[in-house]
């Protein structure tokens, strides 16, 4: 797989400013590694909900993660916040690949980078469909820079 180069502020087109609670640290005192995962599924689908494409309840197409990856660069712990960068590197049919950098707040360099597949399907039948021109217009504006495929 082709990763791209270390990861930094200007590689990512949307923000999110999340708080770390105390349950994040696990016994090293550290954010346990699972927190990462729900870091980056939390900003990408606020972020969904903010352009006011993911209807949780009623919404059709829903957008389901189908693989993600992470990797853990330094550590964070509680208190703190943390910002999630967002940005999109492709594009398909149904599926949108997303680059996710968290980064201690203020910091140069994220603590941690990854990706996050979504995958557009029907509510009631799982099967995939195509991004509405409305999801593309906003995964769109999320493209940074020219990435490769992966």
């Amino acid at each position: 797989m082709n990763r791209p180069g270390p990861a930094r502020r200007a590689d990512f087109a949307a923000w999110r400013t999340m708080t770390l609670r105390w349950s994040d640290n696990d016994a090293y005192g550290h954010v346990n590694n699972t927190v990462y995962y729900q870091l980056f599924d939390s900003a990408v689908n606020a972020m969904l909900v903010d352009h006011g494409l993911l209807d949780i309840t009623f919404g059709d197409p829903i957008a389901l993660v189908v693989s993600t990856r992470c990797d853990y660069l330094e550590p964070l712990s509680f208190p703190g916040n943390v910002e999630v960068g967002l940005a999109v590197s492709r594009v398909g049919r149904s599926s949108v690949h997303y680059r996710i950098g968290v980064f201690a707040a203020g910091a140069d360099h994220p603590a941690a980078a990854g990706e996050l597949v979504h995958v557009a399907v029907a509510r009631a039948d799982r099967k995939p469909l195509p991004w509405p021109g409305a999801w593309r217009q906003v995964f769109d504006t999320l493209i940074v820079g020219e990435r490769p495929a992966s």
